[in-house]
Formats: structure tokens, sequence, C-alpha cells
């Protein structure tokens, strides 16, 4: 009989609960789901102290962490609020060098990728995290080529995933590289979720990242958000907030950290995201959302969600 492939997820102190929980209950649907005795895969949460306080407030046990030597399948690393307490455990970041070294692949979920780069893992090659704290691994991580949008990211024997669910993304195509995909496709059928998502992470952060600043132009989102089939140029915008266009462009692009232009784009895409999901056609959408044309909104869907909106409709439409 075939020997079960270890999987070991590392978690800390205010680990994020569902990136414990999402990859663990898929794993868990694989076993369920194996035909015959053998079951693929055996699991195992691990961490330095037990019980882990997650960042919800529910305790969970772990095991012990085990001689970083002893092989073993597949290595993830979590993510949470406490990851960054996490990177400064010198002994933790030690172990998880060489834990690495014997896995036979190693995959972070969301935040994980901070305390999979401390390890120096990630030098060098492509990865993903959590949109919200892209720009603080950048940062942190010069080394590492990041790539902000994927849902997951593979680079050789190493996996990053981006926020949070993606983590159910990731554990399907590992279970899809080990079992194939009838299997993996039986597996996100059960959970009820899409094997592989269309687009990527920006499709959920873009219209959030025009609210990360200091709210001074909340009332003009509002507005365009109720005018998107309106004149939206630069002097049309900077006449509604009683600015001159240089000036206005200025302390918007301070204020929000993008153009006038491209926020502008980011709520149409948002807006247009929306009624797709309702059901309406391509061209309605483009119309309603100020787009003017079909091509105009292709174009900016491929170009903030990272798919076209034929296809979007067809997947998320209710």
């Amino acid at each position: 009989m075939p020997h079960a492939r270890r999987i070991e997820i590392l978690a800390f102190p205010g680990v994020q609960l569902l990136d414990v929980a999402g990859p663990l209950q898929v794993f868990a649907t694989a076993n369920d789901l194996a035909a015959g005795p053998h079951r693929p895969y055996e699991t195992a949460l691990v961490a330095r102290t037990t019980p882990i306080d997650s960042s919800a407030g529910l305790p969970l046990p772990a095991e012990s962490l085990p001689s970083a030597e002893t092989p073993l399948d597949t290595l993830v690393v979590a993510g949470g609020q406490g990851v960054d307490a996490a990177c400064r455990d010198g002994d933790l970041v030690d172990w998880l060098r060489r834990r690495c070294g014997a896995a036979r692949r190693t995959a972070s979920v969301c935040s994980g990728a901070f305390l999979l780069a401390a390890t120096g893992l990630l030098d060098g090659r492509r990865a993903v995290t959590h949109w919200g704290r892209c720009a603080q691994f950048a940062r942190t991580y010069p080394a590492v080529r990041l790539d902000p949008d994927p849902i997951f990211v593979r680079d050789g024997a190493v996996w990053t995933s981006a926020g949070v669910t993606a983590g159910i993304d990731l554990a399907l195509a590992l279970v899809e590289e080990d079992l194939g995909r009838d299997h993996a496709l039986a597996v996100a059928r059960q959970l009820v979720v899409y094997l592989k998502r269309p687009g990527g992470q920006a499709q959920f952060s873009a219209v959030l990242s025009l609210q990360a600043g200091d709210g001074r132009f909340d009332r003009l989102h509002a507005w365009i958000r109720e005018n998107l089939a309106a004149d939206l140029s630069l002097p049309a915008l900077a006449a509604r907030a009683a600015m001159s266009p240089r000036s206005f462009s200025r302390h918007y692009r301070e204020a929000t950290g993008h153009t006038p232009a491209r926020a502008v784009e980011v709520i149409r895409i948002e807006a247009a995201r929306r009624l797709l999901e309702q059901g309406a056609s391509v061209g309605r959408a483009a119309r309603a959302c100020g787009f003017g044309s079909e091509e105009t909104l292709r174009r900016g869907f491929l170009r903030r969600v990272g798919t076209g909106p034929h296809a979007y409709r067809e997947r998320f439409a209710g």
C-alpha cells in the first residue's frame, strides 16, 4: 500500500484561521473522495507551542515542531496578524529554513510569504502575497520577484498564494498535481468552489485600494459611481472638486496613490463587474458604465481583472 503524503501546516500565535482551515479541508476532502482504503494525505498542524491562538480567537491544537531533517512531502506556511512577530523569531526562521530543505515542495498562504521570504528561499523567485501587503513585502524583500496579481504562483518546487481564501485555490492545485485533474475537480465540486478562478486578486482589491487614502475624495468617488456615463475627464473632475486640473491631479494622486484616469477606470470596471455578475450583457455593461463600446470594456477588463468580460460573465453571472 502506498504511503500517505505527509503535509505539515506551520502556524504561530495570531495565525489567520482560514489560512489553516482552508487548505486542511481541501486535503481532508481529497482523502474522503479517494477510492479504496488508501488515504493520499496525512496532515498535521505544527507550531512551537500549543494550543495556538488564531486571529479569530479560536485556539488551535498543534503538534510540536518535528525534527527539521525528517523528510516530508509538503510544508505549507500559513499567514496572519502574527506573521511579523514570527519573522523576528530567529529560531523559528532557522527551523523553517532547514525544514524547507527536507520537503519535496514548500508553499505559503497569504502573508505566510513573509515568513517564507525571511528564510531566503524566495530570493530570485517569483512570488505573490496578499494584495494589501504587497508594497510592504516589496520593500522588505527586494530580492524576491513579487507579482501582486495572481491567485497563486509556482516557481519550481515553491508555491505562494494571495490573500486568505487563495489558500484553497493553492491546495486544489497541489491536489491536482498529486492526484490528477478529475480528483481535484471532484474536491472543488464538493466544496462548491472553482477549481481555477479566472483573473487575479486585482478583481477583489481594485476599488478598495482607492479607499486607502485620507478620505478627501470620498464624496467625489461616490458621485463618480452614481454618474458613470457622464463626462469623467480630468477637467470635469477637477471642476467638480473646485480645483484647477493641475492642482486636482496632484492632490488626488497624493491622497489615493492613483491618477484620476486610473481611478475612473477602476470604478467603472467594478460597476461593470457587478452588472455582469447580475446577468447583464457585455454591451449593456459597457454602455451603463461609460465605456462607450464593448471593445473598450474588454481592454479595461483584461488590464485590470486579467480576464475578458464575456469569460467573467460566464463564470460569475448568478
